[in-house]
């Protein structure tokens, strides 16, 4: 019931912004505005992959802002000219994003630090550098790569959705998933029986960092310019997005697709209240509610689970 506490949460919240949004314009969404959900949602999306990763060996990663931050600079600074140049400069931001996730996998692994402190620092480190790289707002990027990313005509977004989701299901029924289970359900006896976990939290740090970088290239795609605090917003959006999707903080229960339907969700979210008319000062005390309403419903599930499994 757990797991699929996130699905159940996206179908609500669908429902939601339908009566909301008819209720107010007197009709329903069109193929606009569905497009510019998909565009504004990616970006979450992916850092909340790489979050659950995180969160599926019993870690947290709050140092995916800092990275989606320098990687925004980066972006906005780096990827010009025409042709497949830009795509080029992409793939440097992306190892950029990988790199300073493997950063953090070496210090949780190698240095044995605690997760939560280790990237509260290098949230710190990485905020400072793209603020370095971009003092002020500004940047680009050149049409090409908007047109294949995030085209404003064309649902493009929807490959990389699903590209998304089918890396996910890949990476589940590999060695190096079946792994990270592993080491999040129980880290003594998966050394035990010669699970490298030191290795799997390298791998999953660096693939968080590499979503991170992900989300940075599709935030300036959607944006069309660079802000180094661009991503400051995705620390706590993107943990909210692993809560409503029922992935276990404790570690190795969980899937990514829920991470997944909460970003969704939370994205939905945003838009019901601006057509519901809130306030926009307002929004972050109805998104905490919203977050502690998805969190009391899981607990509610994780009991009543619980309670079958003692009758039976």
């Amino acid at each position: 019931m757990r797991d699929r506490l996130g699905y159940v949460v996206l179908v609500a919240t669908i429902a939601a912004y339908l009566v909301v949004y008819s209720s107010s314009l007197g009709r329903l969404p069109t193929s606009f505005d569905y497009l510019s959900i998909l565009n504004t949602m990616l970006p979450l999306v992916f850092v909340a992959i790489g979050q659950s990763l995180v969160v599926l060996t019993g870690g947290i990663d709050l140092s995916v802002g800092g990275i989606v931050s320098l990687c925004v600079a980066v972006t906005a600074t780096i990827v010009t000219g025409d042709g497949l140049a830009p795509f080029g400069w992409v793939l440097v931001v992306l190892v950029l994003g990988a790199a300073c996730g493997a950063v953090n996998g070496v210090i949780v692994s190698a240095g044995r630090i605690a997760p939560i402190l280790t990237t509260l620092a290098t949230l710190s480190i990485f905020t400072g550098l793209a603020l370095w790289v971009l003092p002020v707002p500004g940047g680009s990027i050149p049409p090409v790569v908007r047109n294949v990313l995030s085209n404003p005509n064309v649902p493009t977004g929807l490959i990389w959705l699903g590209v998304a989701i089918g890396g996910w299901l890949v990476l589940r029924r590999t060695r190096f998933g079946m792994r990270v289970y592993a080491v999040g359900s129980d880290e003594t006896s998966a050394r035990a029986v010669g699970v490298p976990a030191a290795r799997v939290k390298l791998g999953v740090y660096a693939l968080s960092g590499l979503c991170s970088g992900l989300a940075a290239v599709f935030y300036v795609s959607t944006t069309t310019a660079g802000d180094a605090n661009a991503g400051a917003p995705f620390i706590l959006t993107s943990i909210a997005s692993v809560v409503v999707g029922g992935v276990a903080f404790s570690g190795g229960r969980g899937s990514a697709l829920g991470a997944v339907a909460g970003a969704v969700a939370l994205t939905l979210v945003i838009d019901v209240l601006f057509f519901a008319g809130i306030d926009p000062l307002y929004q972050s005390l109805f998104q905490g509610l919203f977050l502690v309403v998805a969190v009391l419903l899981g607990t509610v599930a994780t009991l009543v689970t619980r309670r079958r499994r003692a009758v039976t």
